[in-house]
């Protein structure tokens, strides 16, 4: 079974946060996007590259001489996939519980609150059209 993204490692989804943000890109260019303090090798991010495919996070394809490489699946997927898992382990499978301690949070203004009785009002008008 696939990990999930919150167990990859800190460098893994460092990679896979520039192939969203790129929607793809050769070894070089990951090497490039993630260069900062301490820019890590090639060797290594191919190796990164390589153990996320063998785990069925990305893929290439071959451009030429050079392999291009891509999620399996898009930063929404991913954490609709998180939410899921998260939700069903501490809000035992409960999404309103999770509203109900999001609500509560002190760190949630007026704004916020709009926005979100906007998204489930939008939510029930498409549930009423289907």
């Amino acid at each position: 079974m696939r990990k999930s993204l919150d167990e990859l490692g800190e460098l893994q989804r460092a990679v896979i946060e520039v192939l969203w943000k790129e929607d793809g890109a050769t070894v070089h260019q990951v090497r490039d996007a993630l260069a900062g303090e301490r820019r890590p090798a090639y060797t290594t991010i191919l190796s990164v590259l390589q153990k996320l495919e063998k785990n069925g996070w990305v893929a290439h394809r071959k451009e030429g001489r050079t392999y291009v490489y891509t999620a399996c699946r898009s930063r929404g997927e991913e954490g609709a996939n998180s939410l899921r898992s998260f939700v069903d382990k501490v809000f035992a499978g409960q999404p309103t519980l999770l509203f109900e301690h999001l609500i509560q949070d002190e760190r949630i203004g007026a704004e916020e609150l709009d926005e979100l009785r906007r998204m489930i009002e939008k939510k029930r008008e498409a549930s009423d059209d289907s």
